[in-house]
């Protein structure tokens, strides 16, 4: 079938499915509701942008009406069918979410309610100090929110296919995850971007083919004049056929249970008593169940390798699967070392809390906590939550993005020189606190 045939099969059948929700709904399905949305916006100069932008996008191509996004569907979340809105006709909403997306594309939407995306607001929500920060750096698009939002009213599909394109061939590209995927904690597209893959990646970029599958590639046939891609982006490695879970062996934080090694297992339990997830007797806390919400955690063996598998079989597209497996047991390796010296920090300032240097705040976990992130109350235990979230972050991560640099200065030589900062903080917190004591 060639490009244009299918693309009219697509359309006639988003016509038929948008037609039937429609009737549904309430709404007459009319072939030229679309157009009207379009003269009232034209004539009274409202969002003109999305208006360009959709009437490039292969939405328009195919004849879909506005309505069938912005009249909330039947199974849309509450947040969305009671926001108010300032359109003439009243059933229409400014938002949109997942569940009008499934109306034609409900493998997709499936796919994405199964992954890490979909939690993304619950996660935020459930982070212990979401509900001191400014609501501003919470809700809106200026701070946490402006990432989390992915996963706001069960799915924000515009958070990659972004309005009113909606276009697949741009969430393809590197450029859909690098806003998100970028800076403090995780520098994935600083990462990808210069390392061989994304060097190539930005290499070829213009002349590559960028509408073909993601199934198809790299040995697929492109478009006359195009090239086939030859190497991953960020869509090939974690969307393998375009699967929207987008899931990771490691999760966001590289922690699973159990460990099979009996130090390794020994550091983990320390960085998950810093976590909170833990209690001082090693027994699991009510934070396992954000862990759980969150999904940043593997909590099972089959889980872990059911995605490292998955991995493996993008990998061997272009690799021997031997090479790639002694590729990611490195990475493997840089999280176990990094734990290593991780857990050294941890235990440090753990025993500045149980000799009393410093104070126990209430309603915490009996010694500091990880997830309070910046708002950890003295510089020792500031510089543990960057040693942490940051730096043992752009190790592992470097490491699995094939960027040397990355792994061992901004990663590897930063753990290093933390764990020489922390031994010299504690010990000079434990002479003043013997001044003290000793007056």
């Amino acid at each position: 079938m060639s490009g244009r045939k299918a693309l009219q099969g697509v359309g006639v059948a988003a016509l038929a499915i948008g037609a039937a929700w429609l009737h549904t709904s309430g709404r007459p399905a009319s072939a030229q509701q679309g157009s009207q949305c379009i003269a009232c916006h034209s004539e009274k100069q409202i969002a003109m942008s999305a208006v360009r932008d959709f009437q490039r996008s292969a939405h328009a191509k195919i004849g879909l009406d506005c309505v069938i996004c912005h009249i909330p569907a039947e199974k849309a979340p509450a947040s969305i069918k009671s926001a108010s809105t300032t359109c003439e006709d009243k059933r229409v909403r400014r938002s949109v979410g997942s569940a009008n997306c499934a109306v034609c594309h409900s493998q997709q939407v499936t796919q994405f309610h199964a992954g890490k995306h979909a939690k993304a607001w619950v996660a935020l929500e459930a982070m212990p100090e979401t509900r001191t920060q400014p609501e501003v750096l919470v809700a809106g698009l200026k701070g946490c929110g402006g990432c989390h939002r992915i996963g706001l009213d069960e799915g924000k599909c515009d958070s990659c296919h972004t309005r009113h394109v909606f276009s697949a061939a741009e969430a393809r590209r590197m450029e859909a995850c690098q806003t998100c995927h970028m800076g403090f904690d995780h520098p994935q597209a600083e990462m990808y971007g210069t390392s061989k893959h994304g060097s190539i990646m930005t290499v070829e970029r213009d002349r590559w083919d960028w509408d073909m599958k993601l199934a198809s590639w790299p040995h697929g046939k492109p478009a006359d004049g195009k090239l086939a891609p030859r190497t991953p982006t960020c869509a090939f490695c974690h969307m393998p056929n375009g699967d929207h879970g987008v899931r990771t062996a490691w999760g966001f934080l590289a922690l699973r249970l159990p460990e099979d090694d009996p130090e390794w297992m020994k550091d983990r339990a320390t960085l998950l008593q810093a976590l909170g997830v833990l209690d001082d007797k090693g027994q699991p806390t009510g934070r396992l169940d954000l862990v759980v919400a969150g999904d940043v955690a593997r909590l099972t063996a089959e889980d872990w390798q059911k995605e490292r598998k998955r991995m493996l079989d993008q990998c061997v597209q272009c690799h021997s699967r031997s090479y790639a497996e002694v590729e990611l047991a490195k990475g493997d390796q840089v999280i176990r070392e990094a734990d290593r010296l991780v857990a050294e920090a941890v235990r440090i300032v753990h025993g500045l809390y149980a000799d009393g240097i410093i104070q126990r705040p209430k309603d915490v976990p009996p010694h500091t906590d990880l997830l309070r992130f910046y708002d950890l109350p003295t510089p020792i235990e500031q510089r543990l939550y960057v040693m942490f979230l940051s730096h043992r972050m752009r190790a592992f991560q470097g490491a699995f993005h094939m960027n040397p640099d990355y792994q061992h200065w901004y990663g590897w030589a930063e753990l290093k020189r933390d764990l020489v900062e922390i031994r010299a903080m504690a010990q000079e917190m434990r002479e003043a606190h013997r001044r003290r004591t000793n007056l």
